[in-house]
């Protein structure tokens, strides 16, 4: 494969893992450990900042609900705190050596707002692919220019870069969808 198709298709590729990586902490009413797990969290007296995940195990504790129990039962406070200042809405309870935290129900107003926060997301990687189809599109043209590829070479290329194109694009409408459908049910 061409060496600018490869690069095109590997930071496309990159593009929407990290958009489904960044999908995964936008509540949807149910509970889902990928909501909490990247919250920082100032432990050990505010020494260390360090993701949730990296100092507690977390569990499914039923639809609205996620059990959190830290390595360290010291950084309990440390964890509460973080949850209470994170703006999930996210009620913690301190159980002996443990967190239950309580994901509320969403309301009408916050399903709207975060379908709006989607559609936002789903745009700006839409922007940077095609921004990467543009770039791709300018270093053909330059071989074709420099004579290092054939006319009909630049075509084929450029027809692979824009069907590329369409199906990520269709890839990024159905992710929108999805995560749509997953915010409006109640």
């Amino acid at each position: 494969m061409d060496p600018i198709l490869t690069h095109f298709e590997q930071s496309t590729i990159k593009v929407i893992n990290f958009l489904k990586e960044d999908l995964k902490s936008i509540r949807t009413g149910k509970a889902n450990p990928s909501l909490i797990e990247n919250l920082v969290v100032e432990a050990y007296g505010g020494q260390s900042r360090l993701k949730l995940l990296e100092l507690a195990t977390l569990t499914v504790e039923g639809p609205s609900a996620l059990g959190i129990t830290p390595y360290d039962p010291s950084t309990i406070s440390d964890i509460e705190k973080a949850i209470l200042k994170s703006p999930l809405g996210i009620s913690p309870a301190v159980q002996g050596n443990r967190i239950l935290a309580k994901i509320p129900a969403l309301s009408q107003e916050q399903r709207e707002k975060f379908t709006k926060i989607v559609a936002q997301k789903i745009e700006e990687k839409k922007n940077q692919i095609r921004g990467a189809r543009d770039e791709a599109r300018r270093k053909i043209k330059s071989q074709f220019e420099a004579k290092e590829i054939s006319e009909d070479e630049k075509f084929r290329e450029e027809k692979d870069i824009d069907n590329l194109t369409k199906n990520y694009m269709e890839e990024l409408q159905g992710i929108k969808e999805s995560k749509e459908k997953e915010i409006r049910e109640i």
